[in-house]
């Protein structure tokens, strides 16, 4: 602001602006916190977002056997068995003190094998021996996933740890989920106008350059959201001899009685044998039914808009009603959505591309009900763990999360691909199915989609059991448990 010297001749004066903290001398939640929560799923799905363009571009454009195809993926899911809850309890495990938290020094390595261990699962090389196909894409997928866990599983586990308040942790589950939107957005929309020609067949070249532009912005994502997280929720410090030794078998244990992480997982798992399982199917839907590839992503996009529409209210609906009972009313929309893909007259034009898309938009809404409020749901789960057996495992309790989460972006593509093959599905016929094959990839995408909200449903409502009175003595209880320790 303008003062005047002792001159009498004026100077500007830039006024910082007090940061304001709370009473444990941390900066105070703010929109800060969750844009940069934001920024970390989004940095997350610039590796991830791929992963649905993978079974096209390997049976199509490689022209790997769909049948192999799906037994590789189903094999890379036990480096998967072993991966997430050996970082997971890697993580929980090391005591070491970091300059910036353990969590966001594993994040930060992670997010730098994530520059390009993206593109490694795309390497075009079309005319390599069938076995160079299998090493590629084997050892191609082992290491983004290796690296996208190390990432993956300290980002989830942050959640609990950046602040208690239930609306904190709703408002950055919410702005996680906008993270991850835009991060899917950006390939679903952009990338099927760059990477199918107008044959609607694949370009294996174009995919991987997408890929490492795509592992380059991740990255810088990822530095954006370290330098803006604050921890103030302290981890406890073991220095007691006498504590016990961490047991990876008895954190297993913990997480399968604790009814918030299984329920909560196992609507993830609905929720992604739908959208990764029929995603394959979705691209032949397009690319032979609807004739038109390149629209698939913008049609995909437009459903997609209820998410956004809700992110805002999701903060105060979450205080007023509580996160089990929205998500259980999100389950039920997109029950109903995908029952009517499966039995409303879904044609081969534009009528039919219509019902179709609004039938998606109700199921969005639904999903995008139950996505902006899972991962506050998984913090609640990592408290009631804490609750129940006294003890904070964050990293394994997230990462087994993580693992069923990963299993089913795995299996469910390796089962609808063997689905699709029995119903007639040849790779080598690329983007030029017949019509019969195409008809029926209609109705597989609609059966998928409705088995993935029917395990939705099951896993919010007749498992998870944090309803708003239950999760508000939760808190209660585990708030005086932890005063008085901070007392001893």
């Amino acid at each position: 602001m303008p003062i005047i010297n002792q001159t009498g001749v004026k100077e500007e004066v830039l006024v910082k602006k007090e940061i304001q903290l709370d009473e444990k001398g941390y900066r105070k939640f703010s929109i800060r916190d969750s844009f940069a929560y934001a920024a970390g799923d989004f940095g997350c799905n610039m590796s991830f977002a791929l992963k649905g363009t993978m079974a096209i571009f390997w049976t199509q454009y490689m022209q790997m056997d769909s049948i192999l195809y799906a037994l590789l993926l189903i094999v890379v899911q036990v480096w998967d068995a072993i991966n997430d809850p050996l970082i997971g309890s890697i993580v929980d495990a090391d005591r070491r003190k970091y300059k910036h938290n353990k969590f966001l020094t594993y994040i930060f390595f992670g997010s730098l094998g994530l520059v390009v261990g993206g593109a490694l699962c795309f390497i075009p090389w079309r005319s390599a021996p069938d076995i160079a196909k299998i090493i590629i894409f084997i050892c191609g997928y082992v290491i983004w996933d290796a690296f996208y866990t190390i990432a993956n599983v300290p980002y989830g586990s942050l959640l609990s740890l950046i602040s208690k308040e239930p609306a904190d942790r709703a408002s950055l589950s919410a702005w996680r989920s906008v993270g991850a939107l835009i991060g899917n957005i950006l390939p679903m929309v952009i990338l099927p106008i760059l990477i199918y020609d107008s044959n609607n067949n694949i370009v294996g070249e174009r995919v991987f350059i997408a890929a490492l532009l795509m592992g380059i912005l991740g990255f810088f994502a990822f530095q954006f959201m370290i330098r803006n997280t604050v921890i103030r929720v302290e981890e406890p410090i073991r220095l007691n001899e006498k504590c016990p030794k961490f047991n990876v078998f008895k954190a297993m244990g913990n997480f399968m009685r604790n009814r918030p992480a299984v329920g909560a997982t196992l609507a993830a798992m609905g929720m992604f044998l739908g959208m990764q399982g029929a995603a394959t199917a979705v691209v032949v839907l397009f690319q032979s039914y609807f004739q038109n590839a390149r629209i698939s992503g913008i049609v995909q996009f437009f459903a997609m808009l209820p998410i956004f529409l809700f992110t805002p209210l999701a903060r105060k609906m979450v205080v007023k009603y509580g996160k089990k009972e929205l998500s259980v009313v999100g389950a039920l929309c997109s029950l109903v959505a995908c029952v009517g893909l499966l039995v409303l007259p879904i044609t081969p034009n534009m009528t039919g591309l219509i019902i179709y898309v609004l039938c998606q938009l109700v199921n969005s809404l639904g999903m995008g009900i139950y996505s902006t409020v899972s991962w506050a749901m998984m913090g609640d789960a990592i408290d009631y763990n804490e609750w129940k057996n006294g003890v904070r495992e964050e990293g394994v309790t997230y990462s087994l999360h993580s693992f069923f989460r990963k299993l089913a972006q795995g299996i469910g593509p390796a089962i609808a691909l063997v689905i699709m093959v029995g119903l007639g599905y040849v790779e080598a016929n690329e983007g030029n199915q017949t019509f019969e094959v195409a008809l029926r990839m209609r109705y597989l995408v609609a059966a998928l989609y409705t088995f993935s909200a029917i395990l939705q449903y099951v896993g919010l409502g007749l498992v998870y059991n944090l309803d708003k009175q239950k999760l508000a003595k939760m808190n209660e209880e585990l708030d005086a448990v932890r005063a008085a320790a901070e007392k001893k």
